[in-house]
């Protein structure tokens, strides 16, 4: 395998699918993948699942890819910046999922090293918790339950 390209379409050549799911690096608009991300949306890449820090902003980031409609579904833990992320959402042309950023990370992780799920506080009693398996472990003080929600990991087909 080649490990140096000479550019973002080439080191993608072969791996894109339409309903693919990609992790996308970087944290709000620093270190995200901006050229592989243009790759993306001049392949014509469609029904793409994202998990990533947030959703961009209109031009840039994975922003530009909501704007050509490539994105079916974001799973993320920021997502304010984007006037057409929030006008697909609220018309339900695009699917959400929260995370906080702790566990969004976390979730990339264990996807990552194969670990199919892990138990988290975080969320717990708030609408991230609704749905999710609940689980109490005596890790209070002097052994008292404590309630978790299990959280699954993240297998991308792509990370970039």
């Amino acid at each position: 395998m080649q490990k140096i390209y000479p550019d973002a379409a080439t080191a993608l050549d072969g791996l894109l699918h339409d309903g693919m799911f990609i992790a996308a690096g970087g944290f709000g608009l620093c270190g995200i993948p901006e050229l592989l991300l243009a790759a993306i949306k001049d392949a014509g890449t469609k029904d793409l699942t994202f998990a990533s820090n947030n959703a961009g902003v209109d031009d840039f980031g994975i922003g530009i890819l909501l704007q050509t409609r490539q994105v079916k579904k974001m799973i993320s833990s920021y997502v304010g910046e984007n006037a057409e992320f929030m006008r697909q959402y609220l018309s339900g042309e695009l699917e959400l999922e929260f995370n906080p950023q702790g566990t969004l990370a976390e979730r990339m992780r264990a996807g990552g090293c194969g670990i199919p799920g892990f138990y988290t506080k975080t969320g717990v009693g708030t609408v991230i918790a609704d749905g999710k398996e609940h689980k109490d472990f005596p890790t209070g003080p002097d052994g008292a339950p404590e309630t978790y929600i299990m959280e699954n990991g993240i297998f991308a087909d792509l990370a970039i």
